[in-house]
């Protein structure tokens, strides 16, 4: 084979990765934005509002002391390390040791790490889909083999136990387990959430638990860690979070994974050959964040409420599209198979998509708002709309997206 073909130049394990959908929609809305194009992006999960000024301050005061101009050690810094450890008992009721702490450069090295560290070649995860985008190429860059098990808005995008039991091979070695949702905003309920980490348990699986989006939740709706609820669970599961949400706090990567001391030990030696240190000016930042006070939090909780209940009523006002209430995040994950093989004039003639990333094709191309498609999650049928950005922009791109899908025919 010579040197300069495809198959020599990129290997087969990269070449297999799917770009971030999230991120190439964004990326897309943004340039044409700055090309001049009016366009409003529901794309990228990633709050309208500014870092809060006490976060900001810490990291302002950190940059001048010359002990963080230095490298650190590669699993954190020992304050934020102790930080996160607190923050996790006061929240989620579940104590750990700082030595169980792994800090990385945003939520998802420490997806990465933590597939990297317990997954084998062929072992199986099993992801209630709709999902993340980044979770299936992270399984199958370590080897793994993501299972896919839907559950639709006619059962709240919420999976039964039976629908789990019945994707459990004997290669079965992790449940991903996501409560609230991104893409679908979906909240298990704490029953629901002590029976499945019960059945994985039983069944001897890990668990490994995302709980970015633990601080958002809406109607009273609690949120519950499996870690918690499902004691039964003892050393098998591995908690993911990060600042990035919760504090408004995207662009500064940090996030950190929880676990036994002994797959902390193995993610931190694979960090240490990867990345080594999260900037420490970030870490400081980080650790004020989780030290101080929720005020900020529950402010932008308001304005999440708000624009929640406009974009659910906006999308439900449309013929073809159901949009569930979400309760959790600040997504919307509305059905859209009801538009699919319709005709709706465009500049180019009519045309009639059938999948749900033809239509958000059309509706990114014929009046400049940009959706994700449900085949970035899983099936399609379905568009992701984050309604993290602001009430002008949200009821504008709302507006144009019932103008044209108004007039499918």
């Amino acid at each position: 084979m010579s040197a300069g073909t495809t198959a020599a130049r990129i290997s087969q394990r990269i070449s297999a990765i799917a770009e971030s959908a999230t991120l190439a929609v964004d990326a897309k809305a943004k340039a044409l934005k700055a090309a001049g194009r009016p366009v409003i992006g529901f794309g990228a999960g990633e709050p309208d509002f500014p870092t809060p000024d006490y976060i900001v301050q810490a990291a302002i005061e950190a940059a001048g002391q010359p002990k963080y101009h230095r490298y650190s050690p590669a699993g954190g810094l020992p304050e934020l390390k102790k930080a996160i450890a607190d923050k996790t008992l006061r929240d989620s009721g579940y104590k750990v040791d700082p030595s169980q702490v792994l800090v990385t450069n945003g939520g998802k090295q420490a997806v990465y790490n933590t597939f990297a560290t317990l997954v084998d070649p062929g072992d199986e995860v099993i992801i209630p889909t709709p999902f993340w985008t980044t979770y299936p190429e992270a399984i199958r860059l370590a080897g793994g083999v993501p299972v896919e098990v839907f559950a639709g808005p006619e059962q709240g995008y919420l999976v039964t136990v039976e629908q789990l039991e019945a994707a459990v091979t004997d290669k079965t070695k992790i449940l991903l387990f996501v409560s609230p949702s991104n893409p679908t905003g979906a909240v298990y309920s704490p029953e629901q959430v002590a029976e499945i980490g019960k059945w994985a348990a039983a069944k001897g699986l890990w668990v490994v638990t995302d709980e970015i989006y633990e601080h958002l939740t809406y109607d009273g709706v609690e949120f519950t860690s499996i870690a918690t609820a499902a004691p039964e669970l003892g050393d098998r599961v591995v908690i993911l979070n990060g600042v990035a949400k919760t504090y408004a706090m995207t662009g500064w990567r940090v996030g950190w994974m929880i676990g036994p001391a002994d797959v902390i030990k193995a993610a931190t030696n694979l960090q240490s050959h990867a990345t080594s240190n999260v900037s420490n000016i970030m870490q400081v930042a980080a650790a004020a964040a989780l030290t101080g006070p929720l005020t900020a939090v529950d402010e932008m909780k308001v304005a999440f409420d708000r624009r929640r209940k406009a974009i659910v009523a906006g999308l439900n006002a449309i013929d073809g599209v159901e949009c569930p209430t979400p309760t959790g995040a600040f997504y919307v994950y509305a059905d859209v198979r009801g538009l699919l093989g319709k005709e709706f004039e465009t500049s180019n003639g009519p045309v009639r998509p059938s999948t749900s990333a033809e239509l958000a094709a059309l509706i990114l191309d014929e009046v400049e708002v940009a959706v994700v498609p449900g085949e970035a999650f899983g099936p399609s049928g379905y568009v992701r709309l984050s309604y993290a950005l602001g009430d002008d922009d949200l009821a504008e791109g709302v507006r144009r997206i019932q103008e044209f899908l108004g007039k499918a025919k």
